[in-house]
């Protein structure tokens, strides 16, 4: 005799439960912050950290002020003293991976500052005893020393507070005795005239 197989009886389906209010709330602003923190993240890989913005008028009288005190530290004679000189800027490139497609280009509104001044006919036992007084009171105002070159005869402070730095050589063949006062990228104001 045949077996017979009985199916058995589907069981009813349960309805279901429709969710909550709240839990659909806090979904929806759970996908709205992952789109913004997701624009965010893109805007920043792509466009790289903003640079600080600066005033160019502050930052070229706190450069003159430092290059006036590193004049007065290094106490050349007075026929040696290098002449004024005035606020130079330099450019500053793009961030992020924006920057590969600018690489060629400089940003119009993002620039370094610096003053530089140099004396030549400066002897050896004079350009140390100069560097020495500069060296020490860049040291007591809590600037550190970030390079040194070989012969020290040369050196580069920074100020941890702006980014500013006061770069020191001297130059053995020509007696060359020179010093840069130098600020860092930073952003002006737009139609600032430099």
């Amino acid at each position: 005799m045949p077996s017979v197989w009985y199916a058995s009886p589907a069981a009813p389906a349960r309805p279901r439960r429709p969710r909550s209010r709240p839990v659909l709330v806090a979904l929806a602003l759970g996908g709205v912050v992952c789109c913004l923190l997701a624009g965010w993240g893109a805007y920043r890989l792509w466009n790289g950290a903003p640079y600080p913005e600066v005033d160019p008028q502050v930052v070229a009288t706190r450069l003159g002020a430092e290059a006036g005190r590193v004049e007065n530290d290094l106490a050349l004679p007075v026929g040696s003293r290098p002449p004024a000189g005035r606020m130079e800027t330099g450019a500053c490139h793009y961030r992020g991976l924006r920057a590969f497609a600018h690489i060629d280009r400089a940003r119009s509104d993002v620039h370094t500052f610096s003053v530089e001044r140099e004396t030549t006919g400066i002897a050896e036992d004079t350009a140390r005893t100069a560097q020495e007084r500069v060296r020490s009171r860049l040291s007591q105002q809590g600037w550190k020393l970030t390079s040194q070159n070989i012969t020290n005869m040369g050196f580069r402070y920074e100020n941890p507070d702006t980014g500013d730095q006061v770069h020191v050589d001297w130059y053995k063949y020509t007696g060359t005795l020179a010093f840069r006062v130098y600020a860092p990228c930073g952003q002006v104001p737009d139609g600032h005239p430099l």
